[in-house]
């Protein structure tokens, strides 16, 4: 992302999220705020995949984060930036991935098309390196 500015004056909402497993679905586990979520994720095909995602009790959610996360967990602050309609979900990363920022918009189908606002940095969809369970995974920004 080229201009952090965009959440500047924007509240966030903290998020930790671990990953529990990958038996061909990523198995994560969010708290967001007060809530939190046990979600499964198939593999991408183009830009979308399979998601399933379902509230949890937070105790249970620190449980799994806390014991039962080897495949990495991350942190992380989310900030909702309306763009033409659309909403970004506009991650700032914290701990070892500090300074990566990422931008991510769900569209209704592949075939139309994402705003492109001017402070939106490099394309990443299809780099699997900034999958936020590759990051989790690996603790690194790419570069």
């Amino acid at each position: 992302m080229k201009d952090r500015s965009v959440v500047r004056g924007l509240t966030g909402t903290r998020m930790a999220q671990g990953y529990v497993a990958d038996n061909g679905m990523w198995v994560r586990v969010r708290i967001a705020g007060d809530l939190a979520f046990l979600t499964l994720k198939g593999k991408s095909v183009g830009l979308s995949r399979a998601e399933f995602e379902y509230p949890i009790p937070l105790a249970d959610a620190s449980a799994l984060l806390a014991d039962h996360c080897g495949l990495g967990k991350l942190e992380k602050v989310r900030y909702l930036v309306p763009v033409e309609g659309f909403v970004f979900e506009v991650d700032v990363f914290e701990g070892t991935l500090a300074g990566l920022v990422t931008a991510e918009v769900e569209l209704p189908s592949e075939d139309i098309a994402s705003p492109t606002p001017a402070w939106l940095g490099k394309e990443v969809s299809h780099d699997f390196r900034y999958s936020n369970a590759q990051l989790a995974q690996s603790g690194v920004v790419p570069v």
